[in-house]
């Protein structure tokens, strides 16, 4: 009897699993918002403010465009992904030096729920973030979303990126200071030097080079592309860039969580 009570209560605890996971990352970083959704958007403003007060008059992009709304979605872009990344690393990081991360991996929940709680959560706050960006960016410069849809696209697609990494950061580093080197010398020269300050074009041919095996700057061109229409390469090449990495991160991603690597032992 006991068995079968077993047997019967696994589906419902499993279903129960990814929304409850899924809540606890949300409401984590939702309750610091003022941290974690706030500060972002100020340290964009930031940006365009000094940025926009020196070169607004003096650079024009793509021969049309006046610099303050080129630079508004990288801006969005480089904070979505910051923010995507430190969501579910975080979370790890700081379950596991507090002791909780155990609590859910005793949770009959698979390595796929587990999974995308963490990246979705980690999307939407990103997310979050460039909509906050946008909308305080209406004080500056009114710019028109000339394809919505590839907007959707690669802001879910790249924040899904960076969640992932995010979360391969959180699972093979044991402390902050780890994390914090992960971040400062591989996530933060990625997204600097992908192309939100200037068009790649302006670069010499060798840093053209150099940033078109930057994954990073596919997904800012992409997003840049659905605002204004024009970009530096094909959305479809970008897109096409962003996809594959996606399914590698997430297929590596799966693969550390469904073999306990750094939590098990």
């Amino acid at each position: 009897m006991s068995t079968s009570t077993t047997k019967m209560a696994s589906p419902q605890v499993m279903g129960l699993g990814f929304p409850t996971l899924f809540k606890k990352e949300l409401l984590r970083f939702w309750k610091v918002s003022f941290q974690t959704v706030a500060a972002p958007v100020i340290t964009a403003l930031l940006y365009l403010v000094v940025f926009a007060q020196v070169l607004q008059d003096k650079v024009q992009m793509y021969g049309h465009v006046p610099y303050t709304a080129f630079l508004i979605p990288g801006l969005m872009m480089m904070s979505m992904l910051q923010n995507s990344f430190s969501n579910p690393s975080s979370s790890l990081i700081q379950s596991r030096m507090t002791g909780n991360l155990v609590f859910v991996l005793v949770t009959p929940m698979s390595h796929y729920e587990i999974f995308s709680a963490y990246v979705l959560a980690g999307v939407i706050r990103g997310i979050a973030v460039g909509i906050c960006i946008w909308l305080v960016s209406f004080f500056f410069v009114t710019i028109e979303c000339v394809q919505p849809l590839w907007i959707l696209v690669f802001a879910g697609l790249s924040c899904g990126i960076m969640a992932m990494l995010g979360l391969i950061g959180g699972l093979t580093c044991e402390k902050f200071d780890q994390l914090s080197a992960f971040q400062n010398f591989l996530i933060m020269p990625a997204t600097f030097l992908s192309g939100v300050f200037y068009s790649v074009h302006a670069l010499p041919k060798f840093w053209q080079y150099v940033t078109h095996w930057n994954p990073i700057f596919y997904t800012i061109d992409g997003f840049r592309h659905g605002f204004f229409g024009v970009s530096d390469v094909s959305p479809w090449h970008s897109l096409a860039v962003i996809v594959c990495v996606f399914i590698a991160l997430a297929a590596f991603a799966l693969r550390l969580l469904a073999t306990g690597y750094k939590l098990r032992t």
